[in-house]
């Protein structure tokens, strides 16, 4: 009887998990595509409110919106700007935190805009010429500097007027140099009028000046001394991509006007932050590696500025540490651990580092208030949407201020678990396994890998997983998807990361073919329905499947490489492939071609679609086309959307809902044997 009684429960537990299930929404493309995110948020020098930034998708427009938000002593938050096409963005409090400001488009150009922090209406602050980038309060809260690009436009108009138009590559840009405005409060006791804005004083004291212009480098970050009588600099000799392997820092003295030089290793030294105490930066560097910089760990470290006490931190953390502030209580920071994504804190005299919270599963974008006690960071749990979340540098209470996960509430969301298998040559691989919220495992399910980019990036467990892959729709329609975090994934270490060199696309087919292998091990997939997609890295390693694997019925390549000379000598950063291949096609040729999928485009089989942005300089078109004409002339159903105007990513909201149907369609065609309309 008790035998009975067990079985009858169990079945009645099913059938209402089944109930509730269907019970759930199974949300539209557009629906997830509008779900509204929070990021950036800063917290109060007193550590009591917190303002950040929310986004939200304008169909009509076409675009992402960006909006300022303030919770007030930790309260619920409120928005804080209402003007969707100026775009606000990176808010910051004064130090006295009477005053909020951000960078803001209401006009021709970003620039800088102030509002009292008890709320009223924001005025511009800055009337920069060449627009505002990055900025930042003087210590004082009497002055603001920023970057702001050179001007170059009568010399082109000139040129242009006699010549025509042309360019030289490489050899045509505007360097970002360091200017000031100041701030006077009192000018702003409440919103002048637009009589005012024009007045000849007013405008005087808006005007910028040139703290450092003119010289023959390029600035990238700046910071005020605690003490603002200094700035650090992070410079370049010009704003080229990849001439941040000859960035170095120097110290610029505010009253003399001067500046030095204080890092210049043969690579990338990239400024971090300020000592507490005005005596000290802190760094990270390549030091005297320039062949490597995109699979290895940097290297951080702490030196006084007057060039001595140069010295090495967290050399016991075999990850990249980011996020990173050094406060009166320490350094912290955030840093991948597998698919985890704990803050960690180095301490600024052993150089030792401790994994201080792992609530929640991940953390980002860390800031402090004056005194280095309290902090405001973003974050989210495998379940949830990202959040932003509060807590005191002891981490007793960390408490969760937004409710953005409240939008897939009654959503049939992923049940994601990471699981692990061995690739072929025996390393360990994760990936993350995402299952219908119904999942029936005596069921054997059509399986879809989809792949993510980088190769440095990372999948991680989440309710909703997207960008122009309708996942969650294809778990509802029945689906098990598989994201595999192959050789060269963020989290794993720098020796996993390392594991693709001189072996791409062999290696990373591995991992995934493994991972496959696996599932169906297990009985969990019907191996006669199995798709691969992915975008960018993932896009050539489903490229590199499509012309050197039969497993799948369908693969869908996403701004893919597919022959690694086309694409080195059409790249932006021609270096990546120098360093993962470990040459240039003039000195090993044998590698690029083991590493291509054009090199097995005769043995070719799987429909193909792919999908690129028509200006996209990362990978550019030409591999896109390179491919399907080699698909076409082996008679492999294959298709080439081009998104007209964008780069490397789909970065508006109508044409991401294209690319999303695009790939329904055809995994729905060659998975399911459906033939879908558009809008269906």
């Amino acid at each position: 009887m008790q035998n009975i009684r067990s079985l009858t429960l169990c079945l009645m537990a099913v059938f209402l998990s089944g109930l509730l299930s269907a019970q759930k929404k199974n949300p539209s493309f557009e629906e997830v595509i509008s779900l509204q995110s929070v990021s950036n948020p800063v917290i109060s020098p007193d550590g009591r409110h917190v303002v950040f930034e929310k986004s939200a998708t304008d169909w009509a427009e076409n675009r992402f919106d960006r909006e300022l938000w303030l919770s007030k002593d930790q309260g619920a938050p409120f928005p804080l700007t209402n003007n969707p096409s100026a775009d606000s963005r990176n808010p910051k409090w004064s130090p006295d935190g009477k005053w909020i400001s951000f960078v803001s488009r209401r006009g021709d150009k970003n620039q800088i805009h102030v509002m009292r922090s008890g709320g009223g209406e924001a005025f511009q602050l800055t009337d920069a010429k060449e627009g505002v980038s990055s900025y930042e309060w003087s210590p004082d809260g009497k002055r603001i500097a920023f970057l702001q690009s050179e001007d170059k436009g009568d010399a082109e108009e000139a040129r242009e007027k006699k010549y025509g138009e042309f360019m030289e590559d490489e050899a045509e840009y505007e360097l970002s140099w360091l200017w000031v405005v100041d701030f006077k409060p009192e000018r702003f006791t409440q919103m002048p009028l637009p009589q005012q804005m024009e007045d000849s004083l007013f405008k005087a004291e808006r005007k910028p000046k040139a703290l450092l212009d003119s010289v023959p480098f390029t600035i990238n970050e700046f910071q005020w001394s605690p003490d603002g009588t200094k700035i650090a600099i992070e410079h370049q000799p010009d704003p080229l991509i990849n001439s941040f392997f000859k960035a170095d820092i120097s110290i610029y003295d505010v009253a003399s006007g001067t500046h030095k030089p204080l890092i210049a290793n043969p690579s990338y030294d990239g400024l971090v932050d300020w000592s507490p105490d005005s005596k000290s930066i802190l760094y990270q560097t390549n030091l005297n590696d320039s062949t490597s910089n995109y699979y290895k760990n940097n290297k951080l470290f702490r030196i006084d500025i007057d060039g001595s006490g140069d010295k090495q931190l967290a050399a016991d953390f075999d990850e990249n540490i980011n996020n990173l502030n050094w406060t009166p209580e320490g350094i912290y920071g955030t840093a991948w651990q597998k698919t985890k994504r704990p803050i960690v804190r180095i301490d600024p005299k052993s150089g030792k580092t401790k994994v201080m919270t792992t609530t929640p599963d991940q953390a980002w974008s860390l800031n402090f208030d004056k005194d280095g006690k309290n902090m405001v960071f973003g974050g989210r749990n495998y379940d949830s949407l990202g959040e932003i979340w509060t807590t005191g540098t002891d981490f007793r209470q960390v408490k969760q201020i937004t409710e953005n996960s409240s939008q897939i509430s009654g959503w049939a969301t992923s049940q994601s678990e990471v699981i692990q298998w061995k690739s072929e040559d025996g390393a360990q691989i994760e990936g993350v396994l995402h299952k219908p919220a119904d999942y029936d495992p005596s069921k054997k399910y059509p399986l879809l890998v989809v792949i993510h980019g980088g190769p440095t990036g990372i999948s991680t467990p989440q309710p909703v997983p997207a960008y122009v892959y309708p996942i969650l729709q294809w778990l509802n329609k029945g689906a098990l998807v598989l994201m595999p975090n192959y050789r060269g994934s963020a989290g794993y270490g720098e020796e996993f990361r390392s594991l693709n060199v001189q072996n791409l696309g062999v290696g990373d087919a591995w991992d995934v073919l493994s991972g496959v292998a696996h599932m169906e091990k297990q009985g969990l997939i019907d191996p006669t329905r199995m798709g691969s997609m992915g975008w960018s890295q993932g896009g050539y390693i489903s490229a590199f499947l499509t012309t050197n694997s039969d497993r799948f019925k369908a693969i869908s390549v996403g701004a893919g490489i597919s022959n690694w000379v086309t694409y080195y000598v059409n790249t932006d950063i021609h270096p990546f492939t120098r360093q993962y291949l470990k040459a240039t096609p003039w000195e090993d040729m044998e590698v690029y071609e083991r590493t291509s999928p054009m090199t097995n485009i005769s043995k070719a089989s799987t429909p193909t679609l792919i999908q690129h942005g028509e200006n996209d300089r990362r990978v550019p078109i030409a591999n896109a086309y390179e491919l399907v004409q080699g698909l076409r002339d082996q008679g492999v159903d294959s298709k080439l959307i081009v998104y007209k105007g964008f780069g490397h990513g789909i970065t508006k909201p109508k044409e991401r809902l294209a690319a999303t149907w695009h790939n329904w369609q055809w995994f729905g065609k060659y998975i399911w044997g459906e033939e879908i309309e558009m809008g269906e």
